[in-house]
């Protein structure tokens, strides 16, 4: 490896850190509760949704830039991919509301690790899929 690969790890993988940051923050705006403050108070829930969220979106992040020649190219796949998960999410969890009344939001908030890891699996599934056509 030369020095411009090593600096060119940095770069990625920086930038890459930085876009999953700003990701997160912006996912946690369409969830009804605050994320840090749940995780801060210890439930278990909220945390556990949460990491499936982070893993799900290193998952397209991590196949957006592996599927990319460029920097920029590998970013705007993952923010593109991003908001199709977020709206397939939003999607599911309005027909599971509607359907038989599961409000994964409000279950996640409440403690209820089945709500949380159904939530969660709606990520990591939704980012299988989207990572797969990257």
């Amino acid at each position: 490896m030369t020095l411009h690969d090593f600096v060119a790890i940095l770069v990625w993988t920086g930038s890459g850190a930085v876009l999953l940051a700003a990701l997160m923050c912006v996912d946690s705006l369409f969830t009804r509760y605050k994320d840090m403050d749940e995780i801060k108070k210890g439930n278990v829930a909220v945390t556990t949704r949460f990491i499936m969220k982070l893993l799900a979106q290193a998952y397209i992040l991590s196949r957006s830039i592996a599927a990319s020649d460029t920097l920029g190219n590998a970013l705007i796949a993952s923010v593109v991919s991003f908001v199709i998960l977020l709206v397939l999410e939003w999607l599911l969890r309005l027909i599971l509301r509607q359907t038989v009344g599961l409000q994964l939001d409000q279950g996640t908030k409440d403690g209820k690790i089945a709500h949380a890891l159904l939530a969660g699996s709606l990520h990591v599934a939704g980012a299988l899929i989207i990572g797969s056509l990257l």
